[in-house]
């Protein structure tokens, strides 16, 4: 099973449970439900099978769902997160963490034991900007996680430019800031994907479309900036550069190509096996395979292949990585793509219509 999420006021149905063909992997829509308004983002719980999504609203919350063979089952009602427009979500231990962007915040929430959301939440605001003027005026903080330890907490600021590691203190569940890791000024940080290896994870940014290469020290918790990885405004890629670089306009940083499209990098996945990451890049509105065959700290891009739709907002791997899923927000579709096993390359393997598409997870 699937579940894709969508925004319900772009005429989106909510969340949509789908099956997946055991052999194609072709997706069936079997329900939907609208219990909570725009849940752009979804996470399961692996332990329990629940469902938690967001809702990416000015008084953001937070909802949990229980999957029954009639379709998905609100654990109780939505519980406020503290903070507005949550755009992410993830499950730590007992806890749900909500990345918030309009307020710049990460909030915590305790889960019950059967798997209910409570409150108050837990909140810990960014603090800081960048030097975009309209974009990164303030904290906008677009992704948490635990990393593969779960030991630490990590979240991603698009205003800020810059990683931030947390603690999650055992008897509040509230989150204590450890440290911060400064990227690229005006890069505008999006989502981060650790390498299944646990030591390296790589950071995917909106504002000037790029991959940056980061070393992940569990012991200290700490991540150290390496590498980056221009993406060109048509979903090519420039020759590696190092994170000090005073080079300015590379070419995925401004309008580029003779229809001024713009490049806004999206979601990351690593590959389960370690050879490849994928990113989807709105705008250009195509997948880009990097390969990792010089050695994971040294990405090179391989691939760029049409998304299949328009806006490609989420992108996902089954469980195997044998094939991507991506949620085509603008087109109102979800496509999945066969990975050829030898280079990553993706290839067009079928769709479904899902308007306002946001986000796709596995059972």
């Amino acid at each position: 099973m699937v579940y894709v999420g969508s925004f319900t006021s772009a005429g989106g149905r909510g969340i949509t449970t789908a099956a997946v063909d055991p052999l194609t992997e072709a997706l069936t829509l079997l329900s939907s439900t609208d219990a909570l308004a725009d849940p752009s983002y979804l996470a399961v719980d692996r332990g329990t099978g629940l469902l938690y999504a967001v809702s990416e609203a000015e008084q953001g919350a937070a909802g949990a769902f229980r999957p029954t063979p009639e379709g998905l089952t609100a654990l109780g009602p939505a519980v406020r997160v503290g903070g507005s427009g949550p755009t992410h979500l993830s499950v730590a231990g007992r806890r749900l963490l909500t990345a918030n962007y309009t307020s710049g915040s990460v909030s915590s929430l305790p889960l019950a034991a059967d798997g209910r959301l409570s409150g108050p939440a837990a909140v810990l605001v960014h603090r800081g900007s960048g030097p975009h003027p309209s974009r990164q005026e303030r904290p906008h903080a677009h992704q948490v996680l635990p990393d593969p330890s779960g030991r630490w907490v990590l979240s991603v600021d698009l205003g800020t430019d810059s990683v931030r590691v947390c603690a999650v203190d055992p008897a509040t569940g509230s989150l204590r800031l450890h440290g911060e890791t400064a990227l690229r000024a005006g890069t505008g940080p999006r989502h981060l994907a650790f390498h299944p290896a646990g030591e390296l994870l790589y950071v995917v940014h909106e504002l000037e479309p790029q991959l940056t290469v980061c070393r992940w020290h569990p012991g200290t918790g700490r991540v150290e900036a390496g590498a980056e990885v221009p993406i060109g405004s048509d979903g090519g890629s420039a020759p590696v550069r190092s994170a000090g670089s005073a080079e300015g306009g590379t070419a995925g940083g401004a309008e580029g190509g003779a229809e001024g499209v713009r490049a806004y990098p999206s979601a990351l996945v690593a590959s389960p096996d370690g050879r490849f990451v994928w990113a989807a890049v709105r705008g250009a509105d195509v997948i880009l395979t990097f390969s990792l065959a010089d050695g994971p700290e040294r990405p090179r891009l391989t691939s760029v292949v049409a998304c299949g739709g328009s806006w490609p907002r989420d992108l996902a791997a089954d469980p195997a990585g044998r094939r991507l899923y991506a949620a085509n927000e603008r087109s109102g579709d979800v496509c999945w793509f066969d990975v050829d096993p030898l280079t990553g390359r993706p290839r067009p393997a079928g769709s479904v219509a899902v308007p306002a598409a946001s986000c796709v997870v596995f059972a």
